[in-house]
């Protein structure tokens, strides 16, 4: 699924739930478009990877979230914007996981990581794509590989 995404409200994609719809059109225009990128690209990751299988989109801690209900196989991640870093995008894993400092050994060059929770993304930076497409991967398999 691709989406092309410009700074116009009438671009959001149809796909996008409501309530998720809501929390990203309250972000400042910058965090929008990002948050759109980040969104098909955590999309795009679980489409192509079977053993995610359908991704939930929704709400937790009103933060546009995404569950691999069906297949149970990853943890929840979630992604947000945030008024205390206002130039940064959050993605968000489950605290009890391992994720973040397996990440943080990976791409600790590449990445800002806050605890074993958070990686924080510059809004004036490009998507790191291939970077992220592997962490969102790894999120979304978690529990085949414990």
């Amino acid at each position: 699924m691709s989406f092309i995404y410009t700074q116009r409200m009438s671009a959001f994609p149809d796909t996008l739930t409501t309530p998720v719809r809501d929390v990203i059109q309250s972000y400042p225009k910058d965090a929008q478009k990002y948050a759109l990128a980040l969104r098909e690209l955590i999309l795009d990751t679980a489409k192509h990877d079977p053993r995610i299988g359908p991704l939930t989109e929704t709400l937790k801690w009103r933060e546009p979230s995404y569950l691999t209900e069906k297949t149970k196989n990853g943890t929840t991640l979630r992604f947000d914007w945030k008024s205390q870093k206002p130039s940064k995008m959050g993605i968000f894993v489950n605290c009890k996981t391992t994720l973040i400092a397996g990440f943080r050994d990976l791409f600790a060059d590449e990445l800002e990581f806050e605890g074993t929770r958070a990686i924080w993304l510059n809004l004036n930076a490009p998507l790191p794509r291939e970077i992220l497409s592997i962490c969102i991967g790894k999120a979304l398999t978690y529990h085949l590989d414990k």
